[in-house]
């Protein structure tokens, strides 16, 4: 290899360190051969040894040569900080012990460490060293702690032969990472760009104030004590001193800068990640000005941490990007046109050239008759110097000012100079002191505070001969200052106070263009409760603010506003109203306008709907794609951004045109449309035939033929599906498109299927389609002579059969129409009387609904939440509610125990790990469908706390989902409660939907339940099967019923006994009737009282009972006595109102006493008798001597009656599930269904049926309808089964009124779906505008979700003992340990994750030994 070769960076290999020094030696590192470093001097290589940098990618290596006067050993040494492993899997070729060295000195003629100087080592943490640099004797080499700082710089003398290292925390506002610093040597100043290292997706720009560059004094890092370090050892200490600045700018992504100083003024150039290089200038109190943009990469690369002047020519710097470096002006002089725009700019790079009448770099003028400069126009006041200076706040009123004069100063100035302090205002000389020393000049004068909080003015001056040297500086009222220090005293008014009277939380769109936005929205609360609204810009710190007039918002909670043309920058946005301060502000982005680099693919069918994606830059700042021909016509397509990079439309449909056809695509910026790429139309593609071979039924292969083209179409642009019909209905075959070959004379696209079920397929007769985007085309068979011979004679045999068919028909149907009509005759005259009653219940009971509820029970979120999750047994929910802080005994080793438990909760919230469980667990096949659910609802307990994670993994499961499903058939996805993630859905409605049930539809539902309740014991119930004459379920209808009529009682109350204040008695008419048990009079009795008092004195229904009051003589009434009747079967009928024989108007006492809770078994009847007493009468009936036939059709206008009745109720509880209050859907239901949407999209589900199913299944199944027949999930009631009956056809009619299916209805339909037949057709209308109207909402973003889920996170901390569920979690763990653990092991990227899972298993292993731990726990 030539000595070019040499100095080239090796393949694969890493640059760590290149170092210039002397006159032509250069330093080379490299990640090669254990981080080998090369000496070279010009082309040629004169040593080389490993191990002196790193050989980590990630490793960071900083250096610095310098001369060491160290009598025997001095000579040129390198002082080198590099990393040589991280997280202890990589030592380069170092042994274990001194893997953790990160700072050695080097003699730079072998490059081997100093025997004289011990290698410092990291303390447990790796770190990363940023620079390395000299300055008066001491090595400085900042540097963070990885992997979250924070900052800090260690320092050696090497005046002390490097002993006794110390170290400094650094403070820049509080951010833990350095990116990049420079070093002004004569002024003793060190520059450094510090940046917030927080969490957040790669596509998400940072924070306005991310980045801040700090200015720090090089002689207070030296010089501050303790001597000692604790992040290397030997740790020579606990704790370091901290020296904390405030920023002297702040930027969103400042990655470089490099400092001088430019005639007294110090010059900063700064580079940032997005390819800015920026030129700032301080002004005498280090205050930046606003930064001069010098140049703009225009592929936005981040500019590297070093920048650099060119040595020959300072008036040039050096700017590194991706894999170019530029040599770039350091000022652009020429915007600067009249001679006061060029002085007042304060450029020290530019003058004003008389002889050019134009402002040029200083030295560019060719005659010297530039302006002269106020101190001087020439180079050398690079040297001189600035003044500084400290304030000593002493007793009495004294102020001590020390002048300190930094820089390199020209020794005539320092004789006979003195100092002088000078009133700003007045002009008033406060102290002067003669013959003082020039670098370190003191006063002392008396100061008097002012009345406010204000600043005095000072002119600090230091004067030798005709020389003077002035700065301005402000004094802060230190005097009114509370535990003010030296160097921390200031009384300044805080122009970044926050309004907290008005509040952002979002700006959309949060990034624009520097052209500018003519409309963007502003999201907050408590716009309308001020006025004059403005909206405030702020840029980089020394810029103007903008100021932008809003007048009024347009509601409480969102304002509309333009924002001007700007420069590239992130900008703080906040809202500032009449006698307000500014708002909390939010971050606005002006990027780039949008430019593209490509599109893939580049042509599309004349049809359209090929998706496009367009390649570029900050493309998410478009409004949108046009696509425009060479007629001018502008199309607006349907486009979606998915972040800056990239963007997706459909191509739309152009004019069928036999030749190709070229179109412009532009971007839609403003009111400009910005020219981007070309896409070729070519005609649609033509399929010629097909072939199907079923040899191999089920599963079928289809071959399409098709004429080749340009089209370039992969498999997965093709849909292609067969449509065959079975009997009515029209089914579908979908094939998966395996391959497209193509040959000179056509191209052939292979596809695979498989049907499903057991239909009898005439594949003669089949439909082939195929999808192109917006394009469907049937595909023709091979044409066939018999197959058209088929085609002729089908229909005139298919004639034939039906003519048949309707005479055998005709003839059939007069016979069984003569037979029904004498059975009808029999039934006439009874069907009558019952329709003719039937009739005028309906007109007459429809408003008799509900008189009052009260108070609705509801139950506490907890117990609501537990009966959802676990619906039965309620023994899985117990342990949930217990206070996870009970019962501990007192020797529990709770920090242990803490401990295995935390482990686990941080293993769960890995979602790799977390996803990676749940997909083995469902692998195993004694994973029970009963343990899935159960897992899931012990999952969504455990996160009940971090639902935004929660979520996570419910997207990742459902995609998964969506794919197991796809393949076979999409419209069964979440149907079934089979899989985790389908319980988990439920789960996740649940508290998601909690709030939202109790505001709005709560009321409306315990109405519908209390209504039911009243209109079945209305009439006659059977009190031991339940069943009842008024019902909406055919299955509960008590059609054997008797004649009965209604009984108005007087009804008595006794004092209470215990309560000598109450009333002596109480007297109230209760209606029952005579065919009502005891106990069901007992029971009205008990709830009229209730509702008129409140109470009945504190007593229970199982604690009062019944005495007849007839003269002077009482009755005990009871269900059974002596008086029951035996029937012939030895059955007991139990006693009735009518039995004791009550007459209308009769009076009954209630009275105090204990009864016991009957359970009446088979040995009892009521209503229903036995079949030989059903043609009986029973104790002197009215109806003695007769037979009334009776069959159960007669009274199904029964059903009608109740449906009437409640019909009211009932459409307002499912018009309260399906509305939008104030035009929003709650959170979880928009959110969840635009991610359906998206994942429709995504997977080119263009059936708008599929995505109407997975909603119907994933919120009206999963959530109302499980809510709907469970109404004890909701309220502290108890509900029978015949209410379970009644709710049970609600809910059907209420997911009729989601299903797409129309259901042709005939006479031997099931009443329950005839029963709502006419009202489901308006109902599935309703829904559809339903779902319509969540579409077309404005989609919510990712921070108005978070926000949901953390508030209702933060609703129910400590509501469940999570400890019970994590201790649910391990059991299923432990159970399938072995198969978790090779899935872990087979899978990459799950290391962590591993060494996590088997920690847990150690501890919890460990605990089972010990004694504290409850079994069921264990």
């Amino acid at each position: 290899m030539g000595p070019a070769g040499q100095c080239a960076q090796p393949a694969g290999a890493h640059s760590k360190l290149l170092l210039p020094y002397g006159t032509d030696r250069l330093l080379a590192g490299w990640t090669l051969h254990h981080g080998s470093c090369q000496l070279l001097r010009g082309l040629k290589v004169e040593g080389n040894q490993s191990q002196v940098v790193s050989c980590l990618p990630r490793g960071s290596t900083a250096g610095v040569v310098f001369h060491w006067p160290g009598g025997e050993k001095s000579g040129d040494y390198l002082a080198v900080a590099a990393v040589y492993s991280l997280d202890g899997q990589f030592s380069c070729g170092l042994v274990t012990s001194q893997a953790n060295i990160v700072l050695t000195i080097r003699d730079l003629g072998n490059l081997m460490p100093m025997d004289s100087f011990d290698p410092l080592k990291y303390n447990k943490t790796p770190l990363h060293f940023v620079d390395a640099f000299l300055w008066h004797d001491h090595l400085f080499f900042p540097y963070y702690r990885l992997p979250h700082g924070p900052p800090s710089v260690v320092v050696l003398n090497t005046s002390r032969h490097f002993q006794a290292p110390s170290q400094v925390r650094l403070s820049c506002g509080c951010r833990s990472h350095i990116l990049a610093s420079s070093t002004l040597p004569q002024q003793g100043f060190w520059a450094a760009v510090f940046a917030n290292q927080t969490e957040r997706p790669a596509w998400a720009a940072p924070a306005w104030d991310n980045t801040a560059l700090c200015l720090f004094d090089l002689a207070f890092l030296r010089d501050a004590s303790p001597k000692c370090v604790s992040d290397f050892s030997p740790t020579s200490c606990e704790t370091v001193p901290t020296v904390k600045k405030s920023p002297t700018l702040i930027h969103s992504d400042l990655s470089a800068v490099y400092a001088t100083v430019v005639l007294n003024k110090i010059v900063l150039f700064l580079g940032t990640s997005n390819g800015q290089l920026l030129k700032v200038i301080l002004n005498k109190n280090l205050k930046p000005n606003c930064p001069e943009i010098l140049h703009e990469i225009e592929e936005e690369t981040s500019v590297f941490p070093k920048l650099a002047l060119d040595p020959m020519d300072s008036n040039y710097i050096y700017l590194a990007s991706a894999n170019e470096v530029r040599r770039i002006q350091v000022a652009n002089c020429s915007n600067y046109v009249s001679h006061p725009d060029c002085l007042s700019a304060e450029d020290p790079y530019c003058e004003w050239c008389n002889l050019t009448n134009r402002c040029t770099l200083k030295g560019n003028c060719s005659r010297s008759d530039s302006l002269p400069d106020s101190v001087n126009s020439s180079h050398e006041m690079d040297q001189y110097a600035v003044i500084q200076i400290k304030i000593m706040h002493h007793e009495n009123k004294i102020l001590k000012i020390i002048e300190i004069t930094v820089g390199n100063v020209p020794p005539d100035f320092q004789k006979d100079s003195f100092c002088r302090i000078t009133n700003a205002k007045q002009t008033k000389i406060l102290c002067e002191n003669e013959k003082q020393q020039i670098l370190n000049c003191s006063c002392n004068l008396t100061y008097t505070a002012p009345t406010t909080n204000d600043c005095s003015a000072v002119e600090v001056s230091v004067i030798s001969g005709s020389w003077n040297l002035s700065e301005a500086f402000l004094l802060p009222n230190c005097l009114h200052c509370s535990g003010a220090s030296e160097n921390d005293c200031s009384c300044w008014p805080n122009d970044d106070a926050i309004d907290q009277h008005i509040h952002i939380n979002s700006i959309k769109p949060s990034s624009i263009s520097t052209l500018g936005k003519g409309e963007v929205i502003i999201e907050g609360r408590n716009f309308t409760q001020a006025s004059d609204l403005k909206v405030v810009l702020t840029g980089f710190g020394g810029c103007k603010r903008e100021i932008i007039n809003v007048g009024k918002a347009l509601n409480d909670t969102h304002m509309i506003f333009s924002l001007p043309p700007g420069r590239k920058e992130a900008k703080r946005v906040c809202i500032k109203a009449t006698e307000h301060k500014c708002s909390s502000p939010v971050t606005l982005y002006y990027v780039s306008p949008p430019s593209c680099i490509n599109i893939k693919p580049n042509s599309s069918w004349a049809s359209g709907g090929r998706k496009i994606t367009l390649f570029g830059r900050n493309v998410n700042v478009a409004d949108g794609v046009v696509i425009s021909d060479e007629k001018r016509l502008h199309l607006n397509v349907s486009s979606y951004p998915e972040n800056t990079t990239w963007y997706h439309f459909l191509a739309p449909e152009v004019s069928h045109a036999k030749a190709s056809k070229i179109v412009d695509v532009l971007l839609k910026v403003e009111n400009a449309h910005k020219p981007c790429v070309k896409l070729q139309y070519y005609p649609d593609p033509v399929f010629i035939n097909y072939q199907l071979q079923t040899e191999m039924d089920p599963h079928l292969e289809l071959k399409l033929y098709k004429e080749n083209d340009n089209l370039g179409i992969s498999k997965n642009e093709i849909e292609v599906f067969l449509h065959y019909e079975n009997g009515l209905h029209l089914r579908t075959i979908h094939f998966s498109v395996q391959n497209i070959t193509k040959n000179p004379k056509r191209s052939t696209v292979l596809c695979k299927g498989k049907r499903e079920g057991q239909d009898k397929i005439d594949f003669s007769a089949v439909k082939i389609y195929v999808r192109l985007g917006h394009l469907k085309h049937e595909v023709k068979a091979k044409s066939s002579h018999m197959y058209l011979y088929v085609l002729i004679l089908l229909p005139i045999l298919f004639l034939a059969v039906i003519l048949v068919a309707f005479i055998v028909t005709r003839r059939k149907s007069k016979e069984l129409t003569h037979k029904l009509s004498e059975q009808l005759e029999l039934l006439e005259c009874e069907l009558r009387k019952e329709i003719r009653e039937g009739f005028a219940e309906l007109q007459m009971d429809m408003s008799d609904v509900v008189d009052s509820f009260g108070t609705v029970p509801f139950l506490d979120y907890k117990h609501f939440a537990l009966r959802t999750f676990f619906p039965e047994p309620k023994t899985l929910a117990a342990p949930f509610t217990e206070d996870m802080h009970t019962n501990v005994p007192p020797d529990r080793d709770q920090t242990h125990k803490d401990e295995s438990l935390t482990l686990l909760q941080t293993l769960i919230c890995n979602k790799n790990f977390l996803v990676t469980l749940i997909h083995t667990l469902e692998k195993q096949k004694t994973f029970s469908v009963k343990d899935r659910c159960l897992f899931a609802s012990y999952l969504t307990i455990a996160l009940q706390t971090k639902l935004v994670y929660l979520t996570r993994i419910l997207e990742v499961l459902t995609k998964d989902l969506m794919e197991q499903s796809s393949n076979v058939q999409p419209k069964l996805m979440l149907r079934r409660t089979e899989s985790v993630v389908e319980k988990l859905l439920t789960n996740w409605m649940s508290v998601c939907l909690s709030g939202f049930l109790r505001e709005t539809v709560g009321e409306t539902f315990y109405l519908l339940v209390t209504a039911l309740n009243q209109r079945i014991n209305k009439g006659p119930v059977d009190v031991i099967t339940c069943k009842a004459l008024n019902t909406l379920n055919e299955d509960w209808l008590l059609w054997q019923v008797t004649e009965f009529s209604t009984l108005t009682l007087n009804i008595i109350f006794e004092k209470d006994p215990d309560n000598e204040n109450a009333d002596t008695c109480q007297t109230i008419s209760v209606s029952v009737l005579d065919c009502d048990t005891i106990g069901q009079a007992k029971e009205k009795i008990f709830q009229a009282f209730v509702n008129k008092n409140g109470s009945l004195y504190g007593l229970q229904l199982d604690e009062i009972g019944l005495e007849l009051q007839s003269g002077a003589q009482q009755k005990e009434l009871s269900d059974i006595d002596e008086s029951s009747l035996i029937l012939e079967d030895g059955k007991t009928k139990l006693n009735t109102i009518g039995h004791y024989g009550i007459s209308d108007g009769a009076t009954v006492k209630v009275l105090k006493k204990k009864t016991p809770d009957v359970d009446y078994s088979d040995e009892y009847c009521h209503l229903i008798l036995p079949n030989s007493e059903t043609v009986k009468d029973i104790q002197g009936a009215k109806t003695k001597g007769k037979q009334k036939f009776k069959v159960k059709e007669m009274y199904l206008t029964k059903l009608l009656s109740t449906k009437v009745a409640i019909h009211s109720v009932v459409e307002k509880l499912f018009r309260s599930i399906w509305s939008l209050p104030n035009n929003k859907a709650p959170v979880a239901i928009k959110y969840f269904f635009d991610f359906l949407d998206a994942q429709a999209e995504s997977k080119k589900i263009t059936d708008p049926d599929v995505v109407h199913i997975w909603k119907t299944n994933s919120l009206p199944l999963r959530f109302w309808v499980n809510i709907l027949k469970n109404p004890q999930f909701v309220f502290d009631i108890k509900k029978t089964p015949h209410i379970d009956g009644c709710l049970s056809v609600i809910a059907q009619a209420f997911m009729d009124a989601f299903s797409l299916t129309e259901h042709q209805l005939g006479k031997e339909a099931p009443t329950n779906k005839l029963l709502y037949a006419k009202d489901i057709p308006l109902y599935k209308e309703e829904v559809k505008a339903y779902y319509k109207a969540i579409r077309d909402l404005p989609p919510l973003s990712s921070s108005e979700v978070e926000d949901f889920l953390i508030q209702e996170s933060k609703k129910h901390e400590n509501e469940f003992n999570e400890e019970v569920a994590l201790t649910a979690i391990y059991r299923y763990i432990k159970t399938y340990h072995e198969e978790i653990l090779t899935r872990l092991e087979r899978d990459g990227g799950q290391e962590e994750a591993l060494k996590q899972f088997l920690q847990v298993k150690a501890l919890f292993d460990e605990k089972k030994k010990c004694t504290w731990m409850r079994p069921e726990h264990c």
